[in-house]
């Protein structure tokens, strides 16, 4: 049954109220407090969640060598990470202004070609503070990045806030995947612009590429518009290094396939995409996001 319009506008408001008020009292704590009592919330809390199930599945799969004990311990540890990143959300402007919060390291290349004026593409995933990425790009260069709205779309302009706030004096686009985000990318793209793409989701209507050996429908976007203007394309990862402590790492750029056949290349940089998350995962299960369904629904029955 659709719920009535007004019934929707009016759970929206209730909603939005209780997340600003939320907010406020978060921010009453301070930011490493507010960190601390996240991660808590998140470890003690978290686990017992039903939608833990779904991290359980995906770490058989990619760590089948694993033992239980291994995978709750790493599922405590997401929650915490994840409880710290609700935490740390409502400082995001501040967080990004202390100067002692968020080091980049490697982006000598990315920053010759932001003064240059040309074109690129940084794709990551939901590791450690994702959210600190946008900012981090957007004050070296001008940067767009497509992003799955809210499905409340007071909350989502709420956190959008934030995200624009956290950008300070550079320049950044929150583009909400669809056609007329898509458009914006192409021409953003076209004039020399940054594009932000987080690539760690299952895209139903994507290409197979594979994770941990499993195969995993992928977004092809990226491949499609690196090669259509052949523009660098830059893995880059946060870091955890504490209660609101975090490392940027800018990787050098990956090959661009060229075959002379479109298909062929769109899917080996697709599958190089799928290759550098892996390498990230194995390098720090605790710090990614394991609870999307990102293989066959099957799978999780």
């Amino acid at each position: 049954m659709t719920e009535p319009r007004l019934l929707r506008r009016l759970r929206w408001r209730v909603e939005a109220g209780l997340v600003r008020a939320l907010f406020a009292a978060v921010r009453t704590l301070g930011l490493r407090r507010a960190s601390d009592l996240g991660g808590w919330a998140g470890r003690t809390l978290g686990p017992k969640l039903p939608v833990s199930r779904v991290a359980e599945v995906n770490l058989r799969l990619a760590f089948p060598e694993r033992d239980a004990a291994w995978r709750g311990a790493t599922i405590r540890a997401m929650w915490d990470n994840l409880g710290r990143v609700a935490g740390e959300l409502p400082f995001l402007p501040a967080l990004m202004d202390d100067p002692g919060a968020v080091t980049v390291e490697g982006a000598e290349e990315f920053d010759a070609i932001a003064r240059a004026g040309r074109p690129a593409i940084v794709f990551s995933g939901h590791f450690a503070n994702w959210e600190i990425l946008t900012p981090t790009a957007a004050r070296r260069a001008p940067t767009a990045v497509v992003y799955r709205a809210i499905g409340n779309p007071l909350i989502d302009a709420l956190v959008a806030a934030l995200r624009q706030a956290a950008i300070g004096g550079g320049t950044g686009m929150m583009q909400p995947k669809g056609t007329a985000g898509a458009r914006e990318t192409l021409a953003h793209l076209r004039r020399g612009g940054v594009v932000g793409m987080l690539m760690d989701q299952k895209m139903n209507d994507g290409i197979e590429a594979r994770l941990f050996g499993v195969p995993a429908m992928t977004a092809p976007a990226l491949a499609h518009l690196a090669l259509r203007f052949r523009c660098p394309v830059f893995p880059t990862r946060a870091l955890r290094l504490g209660p609101a402590r975090y490392r940027v790492v800018v990787e050098p750029p990956l090959p661009l396939p060229d075959t002379g056949d479109r298909h062929t290349d769109i899917a080996a940089l697709t599958q190089a995409v799928n290759d550098t998350l892996e390498r990230w995962i194995r390098d720090r299960p605790a710090e990614w996001l394991w609870l999307h369904r990102r293989f066959d629904k099957a799978l999780y029955r």
